[in-house]
């Protein structure tokens, strides 16, 4: 591969950078939201039984099947075409970030479940009997805990998200993988060009490595205990 080539692919690429960060982002928080939604669901028989249907359904089944049911199963009955949502459903964008969405929340509802699983009770019960409301004792014990607990899963279900936007390139979004495949179709020089695209992934993956990383040396409580 020719340093030219190699430099005017990049630059083609990182023009779809933002696109694959756009996605990433906001299925990230979207999931995350509806993750915690599935959480407080399981507290009543009936709630944990749709929430652990829904963590089994979009686990069960690939990402790439959710994206095609979304974007192209949807738009087969008549009710969606003709409702409010249609302009919604016929966008590829829209139809993309909400498949990734759907599929983080059942990923981050179970590492969030985990997260939760491992808060003390005695912590619990030690701010409750302090004088803390439930949301009082959720906001500033139950969810910090379990955030730290939960951290390092989490690291990776956020590499996984960054790299599963490559698939909604299967329905027409440049992002890097689309743009990637576009570049391949016109030179066919596949193997350097994906080469190019592995490299930002990789990139993207090793600043979410190393931005935990941090955030976690951050959180241990040897941290807090060298501050004081």
């Amino acid at each position: 591969m020719s340093m030219d080539f190699f430099l005017t692919t990049m630059r083609q690429l990182l023009a779809g950078l933002p696109l694959t960060l756009n996605l990433g982002i906001l299925s990230l928080f979207g999931g995350g939201c509806l993750a915690l939604l599935l959480n407080l669901m399981r507290v009543t028989r009936t709630g944990n039984a749709v929430a652990s249907g829904y963590v089994f359904l979009f686990r069960g089944s690939p990402l790439l099947i959710q994206i095609f049911m979304i974007y192209y199963g949807l738009a087969t009955f008549g009710f969606v075409r003709h409702s409010f949502l249609w302009p919604f459903f016929r966008e590829p964008y829209w139809c993309g970030l909400l498949a990734l969405i759907l599929n983080d929340a059942a990923y981050t509802s179970e590492i969030l479940r985990g997260g939760l699983r491992a808060v003390p009770k005695g912590a619990v019960e030690a701010a409750r009997v302090s004088g803390m409301t439930w949301p009082t004792v959720l906001r500033r014990v139950i969810l910090p805990i379990a955030f730290r607990q939960a951290l390092p899963a989490y690291s990776s279900e956020v590499i996984s998200m960054l790299k599963a936007t490559a698939l909604v390139s299967t329905i027409t979004l440049m992002e890097v993988t689309g743009l990637a495949r576009a570049l391949v179709s016109e030179t066919w020089r596949a193997v350097e060009i994906f080469l190019c695209a592995a490299a930002i992934y990789l990139a993207l993956s090793l600043i979410v490595t190393q931005a935990t990383a941090w955030l976690e040396r951050r959180l241990s409580p040897w941290q807090f205990e060298g501050n004081r």
